[in-house]
């Protein structure tokens, strides 16, 4: 088990984004992730005044990285996934105090990556 190297990285985009969202995240050294489905529950109101539309089903794509690549990651994901992409996306992170059970990055694959 290591401890504190790494973070989750949550998008949650419209239904039918979060394999682009995924492919975004590979481009920037991510190395796999995990889709759940769910349904966004914002109130049409509030839609309109920030002028979107609202779509209710969602995809939410959570990808465990190790710190040295958080900022890339959530940085490329909102610039093609965001608020003003047709995906719609929010893109934020939260701290891992420990992972079990995922393939430590090679050197060779962080020089290629940096």
């Amino acid at each position: 088990m290591t401890t504190n190297n790494h973070e989750v990285i949550f998008a949650i985009v419209n239904a039918g984004y979060a394999e682009d969202a995924m492919d975004v995240a590979r481009e920037h050294g991510a190395q796999g992730g995990t889709i759940i489905n769910g349904r966004g529950v914002a109130r049409e109101k509030d839609a309109a005044f920030f002028g979107i539309t609202i779509h209710s089903d969602k995809e939410i794509l959570m990808i465990v990285v190790e710190k040295d690549i958080r900022d890339q990651v959530l940085h490329a994901l909102y610039q093609q996934m965001g608020m003003q992409k047709q995906a719609q996306g929010i893109v934020f992170s939260l701290p891992v105090s420990d992972v079990a059970g995922l393939v430590k990055r090679t050197e060779e694959t962080k020089t290629k990556q940096d």
